[in-house]
């Protein structure tokens, strides 16, 4: 991520750099804003690649905490709990009854 989000500004300041160095009678804030959208547009050209690789990366990221969010809510609910490990719990809950009554 950080080394699209540097390709990004590099490109931006290579296109502003040619735009402030042309002789055109423009004013600098202007130029700037020009840069911005050659920049953006560039990048969507120059930068697929590497966007492409950030999306999978954040999908990836957003699937795994989608993946432990969902192991978290099963655990609070009582859902995730082992048949063995449930079946051992309610033995020793009722364990002191069973005995009794037999």
């Amino acid at each position: 991520m950080m080394k699209y989000s540097f390709a990004r500004v590099g490109l931006f300041v290579v296109v502003a750099a040619i735009l402030i160095a042309l002789p055109i009678p423009l004013n600098p804030l202007l130029k700037l804003m020009i840069a911005i959208i050659i920049s953006a547009l560039l990048a969507l050209v120059l930068l697929r690649g590497m966007r492409d690789q950030v999306a999978a990366q954040m999908a990836g990221a957003a699937q795994r905490r989608s993946d432990e969010k969902a192991r978290l809510r099963a655990a609070l609910s009582g859902d995730d709990e082992r048949p063995d490990a449930a079946g051992e719990a309610r033995r020793d809950a009722h364990g002191d009854q069973e005995t009794d009554t037999q």
